[in-house]
């Protein structure tokens, strides 16, 4: 039985992986073993970036509601309160754009939060 060599087949799984790795700085990108050690560390970051995006966002609008509700005279936990409270159903993204785009909406927004929160 004559011996199997993995040339082809070696051939293209380290192309595969070097071609992944396009971009990387030094043997990383040269050297199928150091190679492969990063794109598999990069799959790692990718997987647990693509969470951390949305607490990133999340507490983006945050800080950007909360700027708005301060100069109208609410802060942010306050704000959100009377928001429940008012019944408006709209989420924290809808309502950070309202914020940096349409400052009058937004103060409407506000007075409703503060009229549910008088009663």
């Amino acid at each position: 039985m004559p011996r199997v060599k993995t040339g082809v087949v070696r051939r293209r799984r380290h192309k595969k992986i070097l071609k992944l790795a396009k971009g990387f700085y030094s043997g990383r990108r040269k050297h199928f073993r150091k190679a492969k050690e990063q794109i598999e560390r990069s799959w790692v970051y990718a997987h647990r970036d693509r969470k951390q995006k949305k607490r990133d966002f999340r507490k983006l609008w945050i800080v950007r509601i909360n700027a708005a509700a301060r100069l109208n005279g609410l802060n942010y936990s306050t704000f959100m309160n009377g928001v429940h409270k008012s019944g408006i159903e709209l989420d924290r993204k809808i309502l950070a754009d309202m914020a940096m785009n349409d400052a009058a909406a937004f103060t409407a927004v506000v007075e409703a939060s503060k009229a549910a929160l008088a009663k």
